[in-house]
């Protein structure tokens, strides 16, 4: 009964079978078709090599709640992740059992207040996040007990120590961490970062440091050393796990050598081979209640560590800083940067669109549906600053698709300036009407002011390898207000329960 999707009946071959799986790929604008510049996200290459040890059968064959005598290697698998882990970031102990960067989050508070309320410290129950860090950080402190306040933003885009100083003294005694996302989500290295960590632990409070970013900082530096006392790790980031279309995620979570003892799952998370656990389960699936959580993907980051040596690590962040400082200059006359440190920026930047819309009318989200005309995914769109473009090209791309998404954003710019102009009114522009897909640009009869190449053929050589979009613009936030249920109708529980 759970095969009842007309899918499963409308193919009765495997030539029919490969060819719907076929137009499904080729409606998406996907990793193997263009860069996918989502700042904040990492979605860099997952190597070939790490999915032919994840899928072989050793690996992918274990049942999920096999007896530990029949799990050792793959203990020792996870064993050499954590290890590692641990000792790239600096950290004494690592707990593989969260599966999202949420998840590592939740574990990283929690294991806080544990040992806050182990040692007597109960009113600490505030949490100090700053403006500047990472989205879901807030929330994970409140789903942890905690209570919030937000430290301002400096103009440089980093941390207000000033206000932070201010906070402490009214709260010193209450405050039992900050949640720190380094580098910033701004995009740019806070050069003040531990002179916060310092002043946090003088109040006795405990430093979170934020794993989004770590693609920034793998093999140049370590949040431990940075007075960390714990981490998350988003494998599907940094690690080089696959990201994106819901999952699976794997959030490790790594401590100082205090906190040990409050982390998930046994003795301070030890993925060491023990013959105690095999009524545990081994981690199949998803769950919090899964001693390793999302082990199935885990060999995905254990082969990306064990093909890249330190050195290889600092190579692959110092590419990834360099692609991004590489961008935002190149775009500087065009689309400025909003937040930079010595004219430099970290593993992302936040293009500043804010001056053009009020000039113009035009929007980032303009922008972001108007790259997909030209072949790219858009980048994050007005997070963490609202009309903003934060873009993270990652160190995966080659020199020529960096400068193809340039030649890109410098074309939309020139078709900006016609708007600005009074060349062309806004609503009439191609900006306004991306993307276009193929039924549009093919309809007749074509009653837009520009052409029908303008539209789909923006830029010269496009026309060998054209993405059309299977649908154009829609209408975001009325999608978002409006939400369509696809689980049965209530009355259908209640059917079930009489």
């Amino acid at each position: 009964t759970f095969l009842t999707h007309p899918s499963f009946h409308s193919h009765r071959s495997e030539t029919a079978l490969v060819r719907y799986i076929r137009r499904l790929a080729d409606r998406d604008l996907a990793l193997d078709r263009t860069m996918i510049p989502l700042g904040s996200c990492t979605l860099k290459l997952n190597a070939a090599a790490q999915s032919a040890v994840w899928l072989s059968p050793g690996l992918a064959g274990i049942h999920p709640y096999a007896p530990a005598t029949q799990t050792r290697g793959w203990r020792l698998l996870l064993d050499g992740l954590a290890e590692r882990l641990a000792r790239l970031t600096g950290y004494d102990r690592c707990s593989l059992q969260p599966a999202s960067g949420a998840q590592g989050e939740l574990a990283g508070l929690l294991a806080v207040r544990g040992y806050l309320w182990a040692t007597g410290q109960q009113q600490r129950d505030l949490v100090l996040v700053p403006a500047s860090a990472h989205g879901t950080n807030a929330a994970s402190a409140a789903g942890a007990g905690f209570s919030v306040t937000v430290v301002a933003t400096a103009e440089d885009g980093s941390i207000d120590v000033d206000h932070l100083r201010e906070l402490l003294a009214e709260y010193g005694q209450r405050v039992a961490a900050i949640m720190l996302t380094y580098p910033s989500t701004h995009g740019v290295f806070e050069p003040q970062v531990t002179e916060v960590t310092a002043l946090v632990h003088d109040a006795g409070g405990q430093v979170y440091i934020d794993g989004a970013n770590l693609n920034a900082l793998t093999g140049l530096l370590r949040p431990g050393d940075l007075g960390g006392d714990v981490s998350h790790l988003n494998l599907h980031k940094t690690f080089a796990v696959p990201h994106g279309g819901g999952g699976p995620g794997v959030g490790p979570v790594v401590v100082k050598e205090h906190l040990a003892p409050y982390l998930p799952a046994g003795p301070a998370g030890s993925a060491l081979p023990t013959d105690e656990d095999h009524d545990r389960g081994f981690g199949g699936a998803a769950a919090m209640g899964a001693r390793f959580g999302s082990a199935g993907v885990m060999p995905l980051a254990w082969t990306y560590l064990a093909t890249l040596t330190d050195a290889d690590l600092r190579r692959v962040t110092l590419t990834a800083l360099a692609h991004a400082s590489y961008l935002s200059q190149a775009l500087a006359d065009v689309f400025p940067t909003l937040y930079t440190h010595r004219g430099h920026v970290a593993h992302e930047c936040v293009l500043d669109l804010r001056a053009l819309t009020a000039a113009t009318g035009v929007t980032a989200e303009d922008v972001a549906k108007r790259l997909i005309d030209y072949g790219f995914h858009a980048p994050t769109l007005s997070f963490p600053v609202a009309g903003t473009l934060m873009v993270e090209p990652t160190e995966s791309e080659p020199l020529a698709e960096l400068d193809r998404f340039i030649a890109a954003m410098r074309s939309i710019r020139a078709e900006i300036d016609e708007v600005a102009s009074g060349a062309v009114a806004l609503e009439d522009s191609v900006l306004r009407r991306s993307p276009h897909t193929l039924a549009a640009v093919t309809a007749e009869p074509w009653k837009r002011p520009y052409s029908r190449a303008t539209a789909a053929f923006p830029l010269a050589g496009m026309e060998t390898d054209k993405y059309f979009p299977p649908v154009s613009r829609v209408d975001n936030a009325w999608g978002d207000r409006h939400l369509m249920c696809t689980c049965p109708p209530p009355d259908a529980f209640e059917a079930h329960e009489a």
